[in-house]
């Protein structure tokens, strides 16, 4: 296939790339496809280097284009040959410089080369999309279908209004005609009868009298004759236009049909998985909750809804000029007309949403709101007509329908609380009423009584909804609209914000009742695939990276135990955000979200941090690689920590995995960790640093050496201020943290033990590795605890327990020999 054919057989957004391309005369795109086959079988790119080639091919050039007009000629296409003809003179500017003409055409097939491989690469984007995917795609494509399936009905109808217009317009007109002539008739016979009877006064009345009667009768029965073929004609004429009146409210009928098909699959299942969609972007879920092409369809069909009420009310037009018994349009119009206003308003009141949830800037996620602090939230109009732009006023409020639970709080909006409805304040052009600067206050009466319900909910398992009112009227219709948002959770301090988003995350995981206030009263469980899957979101709407199976495999194992599908276990309420508070579940993962996304992020998205990973999954992975190796993974018992383990060999030569005291941000704000680990020493007979080679065997500067400081050793500026080193040594079952020797030191720095985090000096040489491990148990608000074996070591120390802040001065670090 050549490269034309290829060309023109691409999608119509990279069709409308080649219309751009030839949108010139230097190469007209006629010339290109006639001529496709020989143009793509030259030599261009030497010819714009060859004067004699270039001249070759522009002489071949001309000769082609005369047998095309030939062939136009012969098929007496004139248009073509006028073009044909217009395009050998344009190229005749190129006689003196034929170069040019060569490097012109090269540089067309070039870019044409690159259309192409865009749209290839195009294709295998959308080959790899997921069946989702694919199933929206094919699911708007089939909605575009039946909208446009819907617009030739429509327009079709708008012809049949015509037709049926002008059959009124064709009866009005015989009638009319016919009454006049009727009445010219009258006339004339009136004016005949007088003549007659001035001018035979000489006769007798008797005679006269005679006559007359017999000319009366005559012509009555002249006029009756003469009657009945215009009777006949008007018949038909009826008969043709009752027969398009009940076409035409057949026709009616049927859009209407084809209308409600339409409005429920957008009402019933397109707006319901975009509100579905928008509830899992409100908790970290990546989906596509762009509101144009929803617009698109509303707008369409609120169109052509309101053609149909026009279409009724011009058939009631009509039907009210030409009267006559069993009319169609008076018994069948009051039936389709409430059809239409109801459908109509089905549409609208689905049409109103919010946007943009409730958020305050400076919050973790929306939905979660505080008194005092403003907070922002957009409702838009999905039927879009430039005629109701800041026509339409929306106003906000809250807690319409309070739940009577005991305590349950009530607030006030304040503010900019009335706004109107404008497409300036929109991107793409939709209509929006964007509220920015919002205060919720707490009213001080109303709450704190016993209500119908008497349960007690926590201030971040209260839910409260804010309301969006406004007014549609537009050609006589008139539809009072409402929207209003998830649930919210408002909290007072913003140490209740972590509790409050864990609320969030559970609701809009579970729930799809987007107006149940009284979810927590009775919350239900979440299946491990729903809860794994949030867990996920979390980590990837903040680093832009999710959780693997391995990871979820490790969670799932904390709170399960071994299981052998995960898919069947479920997960409750109280054991995410309520047990063992305040370090509930959820606030040891949101604590490693947050440490992550603040201090690890890019390491965490080049995926050199395990992460989530057993400590007996650990040591299997790490006794089967060769010493020095060592993975990254999250603590399980410190809130915010990080460790790392490696392994090396004992004494009789087996492998044993060794594991640092985890470091917490405190750690991480004074020092990078991928330097932490660059700088990790541990003294045995030599200073070393036991970290040789990440898991699962990528040596350490390869894997970490792109977040290196440009200086390294003494000139690094991580350590220019630090007075001494600290590092670690283990002699026998005792870990020491070992000064330089005094030939290190100046003299006047004198060595000063760094403390742990339990206040103990970590430089007493007197403490076991065992009174360090009481120190981390493991995290009581997860499952069974694993024993660590005896040999796993665990060093107490931090960033500053080698770079301890109780040493840094501001002198130059003192070079040593060790």
């Amino acid at each position: 296939m050549s490269q034309w054919e290829r060309l023109m057989k691409l999608p119509a957004a990279f069709t409308q790339q080649i219309y751009d391309l030839y949108d010139r005369d230097l190469l007209p795109m006629d010339v290109r496809h006639y001529l496709s086959v020989w143009i793509e079988s030259q030599e261009w790119q030497r010819a714009a280097n060859d004067h004699d080639l270039a001249v070759v091919l522009f002489q071949v050039l001309l000769e082609n284009l005369d047998i095309q007009y030939s062939r136009f000629v012969q098929e007496d296409s004139f248009l073509r040959q006028h073009n044909i003809r217009r395009y050998k003179q344009n190229f005749q500017r190129y006689q003196g410089d034929p170069c040019a003409l060569a490097n012109t055409v090269y540089w067309f097939l070039d870019k044409e080369k690159e259309i192409l491989q865009t749209a290839e690469l195009a294709e295998q984007v959308r080959v790899l999309q997921v069946e989702q995917g694919d199933f929206e795609t094919s699911t708007q494509s089939d909605l575009d279908q039946r909208m446009a399936s819907l617009r030739n009905e429509v327009q079709c109808m708008e012809r049949t209004m015509i037709c049926l217009e002008e059959q009124h317009d064709e009866f009005d007109f015989k009638y009319q005609t016919y009454l006049m002539e009727g009445k010219q008739r009258a006339i004339l016979y009136y004016r005949i009868f007088e003549s007659f009877f001035l001018c035979s006064c000489v006769f007798c009345l008797s005679y006269v009298e005679t006559v007359q009667s017999h000319r009366g009768k005559a012509s009555a029965t002249a006029t009756d004759n003469s009657a009945n073929p215009q009777e006949a004609t008007f018949q038909l004429l009826i008969n043709k236009l009752n027969k398009c009146r009940k076409d035409t409210l057949i026709g009616l009928n049927k859009i209407l049909d084809r209308a409600e098909d339409l409005i429920d699959f957008l009402v019933n299942k397109q707006m319901v998985q975009w509100q579905r969609r928008q509830q899992k972007s409100c908790i970290g879920a990546p989906g596509e909750v762009c509101l144009d092409q929803l617009e698109k369809w509303f707008t369409g069909v609120a169109g052509f809804l309101f053609q149909v009420r026009e279409f009724l009310s011009k058939l009631e037009e009509l039907a009210g000029k030409i009267i006559y018994d069993k009319d169609p349009v008076k018994a069948h119009k009051p039936f389709l007309q409430r059809r239409t206003e109801k459908l109509l308003g089905d549409l609208l009141q689905s049409s109103f949403v919010v946007e943009t949830q409730p958020s305050m800037p400076q919050g973790k996620g929306p939905l979660v709101l505080r008194t005092g602090v403003q907070f922002f939230v957009k409702t838009r109009l999905l039927v879009k007509f430039p005629e109701l732009n800041q026509s339409m006023k929306v106003n906000i409020s809250m807690d319409r329908e309070a739940p009577q639970i005991k305590g349950y709080r009530h607030f006030n909006v304040l503010g900019t609380t009335n706004k109107a409805l404008t497409m300036s304040e929109s991107q793409s052009g939709g209509m929006v009423a964007d509220f920015r600067h919002l205060i919720l206050k707490e009213q001080k009466s109303g709450g704190g009584g016993k209500g119908a319900y008497d349960i007690s909910l926590s201030v971040t398992e209260e839910l409260h909804i804010i309301c969006f009112d406004t007014l549609f009227e537009l050609k006589g219709m008139s539809v009072e609209l409402r929207a209003t948002s998830l649930p919210v959770i408002v909290i007072s301090n913003s140490s209740q914000q972590q509790s409050a988003r864990a609320s969030v995350l559970w609701f809009n995981m579970v729930s799809q009742d987007t107006k149940n206030v009284m979810f927590f009263a009775e919350s239900p469980v979440a299946t491990w695939p729903q809860f794994g899957e949030m867990l996920s979101w979390q980590f990837l709407s903040a680093t832009k990276r999710g959780l693997n199976d391995a990871q979820l495999e490790m969670i799932a194992y904390r709170l399960f135990g071994k299981q052998q599908s995960y898919d069947i276990c479920s997960v409750a309420w109280s054991k995410f955000s309520k047990e063992n508070s305040p370090d509930t579940f959820w606030v040891w993962f949101d604590s490693i979200v947050v440490m992550v996304k603040t201090y690890l992020e890019d390491l965490w998205r080049d995926e050199l941090i395990m992460g989530f990973v057993t400590k007996c999954k650990e040591k299997t992975l790490l006794k089967k690689k060769q010493k020095g190796t060592f993975l990254i993974r999250f603590s399980e018992s410190f809130i915010g920590g990080i460790t790392f383990s490696w392994v090396e060999n004992d004494a009789t030569g087996e492998p044993v995995v060794r594991t640092v005291q985890p470091f917490t941000k405190t750690d991480l704000s004074q020092i990078p960790f991928h330097e932490i680990i660059r700088h990790f020493l541990i003294l045995k007979e030599v200073p070393q640093n036991p970290l040789l080679y990440l898991y699962p065997n990528i040596p350490k500067d390869e894997a970490f050496g792109k977040y290196y400081a440009d200086k390294s050793g003494i000139d690094s500026p991580y350590l220019k201020y630090i007075k001494t080193r600290l590092v670690f040594a283990l002699k026998g079952d005792t870990l020491e943290v070992v000064s330089p020797t005094a030939s290190d030191v100046t003299e006047d720095e004198v060595p000063q033990p760094t403390s742990d985090q339990c206040g103990s000096a970590v430089g007493h040489t007197g403490d076991s590795l065992e009174s360090h491990l009481d120190n981390y148990d493991l995290d009581p608000m997860l499952c069974d605890s694993v024993e660590i074996p005896g040999e796993d070591l665990m060093y107490p120390i931090n960033a500053n327990h080698f770079f301890g802040s109780e040493v840094f001065i501001d002198e130059p670090l003192v070079p040593t020999s060790l």
